[in-house]
């Protein structure tokens, strides 16, 4: 028997899901007060890049690296004033369009969620601010 390793790009359904779910999450960033600051630009080039990164990020394929070289997301974060309440917003709001597009209901989709909680965490860099 052969054990065919599938990732969790995979798992969740591909790009498809990918696009479905970068659609749902970034209007909710943008009208999040505590985040909108961080993602000043055009969405619709914020949601590109987004949209070849996570793939990658999956396991898929490495749609980022080849157009804007190895990732590096915390050095591209440091000139952003990421606190901890900014990264549990956008963890909120990212749980939603989870929820939005029922990728909270697979059990790939909860594994990348809690992924994303881990990144969440390395990309703070400031304090919460009093």
């Amino acid at each position: 028997m052969e054990f065919k390793f599938k990732s969790l790009y995979t798992e969740i359904g591909g790009q498809e899901t990918i696009d479905k779910l970068v659609n749902a999450f970034y209007p909710r960033v943008y009208a999040d007060n505590d985040l909108r600051p961080l993602f000043e630009g055009d969405m619709e080039e914020i949601k590109r890049k987004q949209k070849m990164f996570l793939p990658q990020f999956l396991g898929g394929p490495a749609l980022y690296s080849q157009e804007f070289g190895p990732p590096a997301m915390r050095g591209r974060h440091l000139p952003f004033e990421v606190t901890p309440k900014r990264a549990q917003c956008w963890l909120h709001c990212m749980k939603e369009a989870f929820h939005d597009i029922g990728l909270d209901e697979n059990p790939a989709g909860r594994a990348f969620y809690d992924r994303l909680t881990q990144v969440a965490g390395i990309m703070i860099n400031s304090p919460d601010s009093e």
